[in-house]
């Protein structure tokens, strides 16, 4: 297994919202986790979060997804999980529930 080692710490490092892909993303070492999601009138379906192997453990798909219903709500849409994570998430941190379609 193969781990990038950093100095940094990756809680810096800024989710991009790249809305060319439809998707939100931390690159770090050239590697790039991501949650990708659509947007179905007033939802956003997050279709797959995936972090490469080389930054598991550190908390990235979190990250991710919770900026991902932040911006939900700040839209006022309403989150339709496909994502098995999304859907662990939602269900691990009851103030995203009221989010759910």
């Amino acid at each position: 297994m193969y781990h990038i080692s950093m100095t940094i710490d990756p809680a810096a490092i800024p989710v991009v919202h790249n809305t060319a892909a439809k998707r939100f993303e931390i690159t770090i070492g050239g590697k790039t986790a991501y949650s990708k999601y659509l947007l179905a009138g007033d939802k956003i379906i997050i279709e797959h979060t995936e972090v490469p192997e080389a930054l598991e453990g550190r908390g990235l798909a979190s990250r991710m997804v919770s900026t991902a219903l932040d911006y939900a709500r700040a839209k006022n849409l309403k989150v339709l999980p496909i994502c098995p994570f999304t859907k662990s998430f939602i269900g691990r941190h009851s103030e995203y529930q009221d989010l759910l379609a």
